[in-house]
């Protein structure tokens, strides 16, 4: 049995389709399809049907998912048997927040490139909450978040990277129009900045502003934190984000920072996999990257 077969139906179990499936392992769509029909001769089921326009799994496809696991694991640590990293051929799939993707990732990646070479990072960025999920249900081998999304993750082991300050900013103009952020009961007609509901930036500054009883004008949903930078530049509002993110900008005088009884406010970056995951030796390299850089 050619254990690439394997690998496929695991990436469609992964990804949820045929397509997706073939897109990650650059495959075209119809060896996928050849590959899923070979394994399928070779053990004498069905894996798939289709119901609708959708393939499904079988019970006897999803029967045979610890197996596939199992087998395709024990593979991998037979390969690491007396291999170099920089000769190990795996792939990572990692969740990443996108503040630690940006600004703080780039050149521990390229370290990792240096040593593991041969190994194919699969980057995701993706919101804290989908990342600890993610994780749990194994759709992850890694991820990287803030561990304040707290609650379950007792099936997770989490490795601390560093902890981080955070910081209210606004342009020089706006915080001259808007400087008190400290007297409760305002009413302040001023965009709130920020990325999507579940950021953990924003339900931190949420509840700050519901303690103060503060209330804002409205508030500026994107998805992208280099553009909410932008747009506070330009006097359209005011934001909550880890100081690393703004620090250039803070010193070059082209944000401010504001004052807040938050001001002592830190979040902590984490490492994390599943509790019951085999750390391969690449995986190893990856975690301690993360967790030393402060030190270094």
């Amino acid at each position: 049995m050619d254990l690439k077969y394997l690998e496929t139906f695991k990436t469609i179990i992964e990804e949820g389709s045929y397509a997706r499936a073939a897109d990650k392992l650059g495959y075209t769509q119809s060896t996928i399809t050849f590959q899923v029909q070979q394994l399928e001769q070779e053990l004498s089921i069905k894996l798939f049907e289709k119901i609708g326009r959708r393939m499904q799994l079988t019970k006897a496809g999803e029967t045979l998912i610890p197996y596939v696991e199992e087998t395709l694991l024990s593979f991998t640590k037979m390969q690491s048997l007396g291999t170099s990293l920089a000769d190990m051929k795996q792939s990572l799939s990692v969740g990443v927040a996108e503040t630690q993707l940006c600004y703080r990732l780039p050149p521990l990646l390229k370290k990792f490139h240096q040593i593991a070479p041969g190994t194919k990072l699969f980057l995701r960025s993706m919101n804290c909450y989908e990342i600890r999920d993610a994780l749990i249900d194994g759709r992850l081998d890694m991820g990287i978040f803030y561990e304040n999304v707290g609650g379950n993750t007792d099936s997770l082991t989490l490795h601390k990277m560093d902890s981080h300050a955070m910081t209210l900013i606004a342009s020089p103009a706006t915080k001259k129009q808007y400087p008190d952020f400290k007297t409760s009961g305002q009413r302040l007609d001023l965009p709130y900045i920020i990325d999507e509901p579940n950021c953990i930036f924003r339900e931190i500054f949420t509840d700050y502003l519901r303690e103060k009883d503060i209330h804002l004008g409205h508030t500026i949903e994107l998805w992208s934190i280099p553009t909410i930078i932008n747009l506070v530049k330009n006097d359209m509002g005011i934001s909550y984000l880890p100081t690393f993110t703004v620090e250039k900008d803070l010193e070059d005088g082209s944000l401010c920072a504001i004052e807040t009884d938050y001001d002592h406010m830190e979040i902590t970056a984490v490492c994390a996999h599943h509790k019951n995951k085999w750390l391969s030796p690449v995986m190893q390299v990856f975690i301690d990257l993360l967790t030393n850089a402060q030190k270094s």
